[in-house]
């Protein structure tokens, strides 16, 4: 007997069931993920006036937790692949919350390079087994919209932090407000261990079109097609990393704005790209799936232009609304970046690959911190945010040379332009 004929059949009802509870809850996940991440760039002031540190100083407090979170990227990829999603996500948010806690109790430099270290590989270990978890829970025709709505939660994560991490920094201090939104993470955790549906069968997910060990990883790893993917979101990931870290103390220090209006302005453009990420799942899966890059380069170079008008914008709110246009048009082009890899790549190995592009994302996440950081340091921040407009260009520019269909991105040695 083959495996459609002895696998019992799911309810179509039930089918969209489990794609839709496993999609809630990972973006409830990558909602807590944010929010952990950008906290630490709303607190960079205080903890720099506290601890004495110059900007390349704070710039390394991100990068130190980006360079580890890169480097845990394809293991944990291979993990989730071998043994499973389930797990590991839990094992992932509990050991991040358990970091995030710990970030309060830190001394001084030292202590918060080694805890923020540590808090990369409980996320490092996250984005693999959540694309897996996916994959195994999905249809493949579904699948770009489920994944963009999964990303979309990244920006909502990134636009509810301030407006939640500011006001507790008022009223409980930085450290207090690291051990409260650690709580939120260990709350979410239980909730996905009890809620998270058991995967699909096979047949459904596409997984039996691809035996395990049909895609070795060297295949992954020498694929032409997933490396121009990682190169592309590195370049414009620079983009959502440098916003993130900057523009908060960009707003406090450049432009007097308050820490509870900081927070506002800087929430409003990611709350925005949010919307528009959703969008750009939905525009990319209905019209451009096998027309990439007529959908990506022209809204990266839309979105350079925007940022130039940010740079000249002669108030902070003619800043933040340009900013905000400037992330919504990226937001849209987001799905054209990573829906690809994601909606092409076998069931089997889809942990390991995405791992691998992402880790050109997070190349963007070690460097923009600390390169804006530099920048401010020696010039200005308008030096630091030019950067931003260079790396988004870039962008456009390795777009040009990414495959535009599945049937041109392939796992062997031998690949189609």
């Amino acid at each position: 007997m083959g495996l459609a004929e002895t696998t019992p059949t799911l309810p179509p009802a039930q089918v969209r069931r489990t794609a839709a509870v496993t999609v809630g809850l990972l973006m409830g996940v990558w909602v807590i993920d944010y929010i952990d991440r950008v906290m630490m760039a709303v607190a960079l002031p205080f903890i720099g006036a506290e601890f004495s540190l110059t900007k390349t100083e704070q710039g390394w407090l991100i990068t130190v937790f980006s360079i580890v979170y890169l480097l845990c990227q394809v293991p944990g990829g291979i993990l989730a692949d071998r043994y499973g999603a389930r797990r590991q996500l839990l094992v992932s948010l509990l050991l991040w919350s358990v970091f995030t806690a710990l970030t309060g109790l830190a001394w001084g430099l030292v202590s918060l390079l080694v805890i923020r270290a540590l808090f990369g590989v409980g996320q490092g270990l996250f984005p693999g087994a959540s694309f897996k978890a996916m994959a195994e829970r999905t249809t493949p025709e579904s699948r770009g919209r489920a994944a963009g709505s999964m990303l979309a939660a990244n920006q909502l994560g990134a636009g509810a932090a301030p407006l939640i991490v500011a006001p507790l920094i008022l009223v409980l201090g930085w450290k207090h407000t690291f051990w409260v939104t650690a709580v939120a993470g260990v709350v979410i955790g239980f909730l996905l261990w009890k809620m998270l549906p058991p995967p699909l069968p096979a047949r459904l997910n596409g997984s039996d079109h691809t035996d395990r060990h049909a895609v070795p990883l060297s295949h992954v790893l020498r694929s032409a097609s997933v490396w121009k993917f990682a190169a592309l979101f590195c370049a414009t990931n620079m983009l959502g990393y440098g916003m993130m870290t900057w523009v908060p103390s960009y707003l406090l220090e450049e432009r007097g704005i308050s820490l509870i209006d900081t927070g506002i302005m800087s929430a409003i453009p990611s709350l925005v790209m949010c919307a528009s990420t959703f969008a750009g799942g939905w525009l990319f899966d209905r019209y451009f799936h096998d027309r990439a890059r007529l959908y990506v380069i022209p809204l990266l170079l839309v979105t350079a232009a925007l940022l130039v008008l940010m740079l000249r914008a002669e108030t902070a709110i003619g800043f933040t609304v340009y900013q905000t246009l400037a992330l919504t048009v990226a937001g849209l082009s987001t799905m054209g970046i990573l829906g690809m890899p994601f909606r092409a790549l076998p069931p089997a190995v889809i942990g390991s690959g995405m791992g691998v592009v992402n880790v050109g994302g997070q190349v963007a996440g070690v460097l923009a911190p600390v390169l804006m950081g530099a920048l401010v340091d020696r010039f200005s921040y308008t030096a630091a945010f030019g950067l931003l407009i260079a790396t988004t260009v870039l962008g456009a520019l390795i777009a040009v040379i990414v495959p535009q269909r599945p049937e041109q991105f392939t796992l062997g040695t031998k690949e189609t332009e």
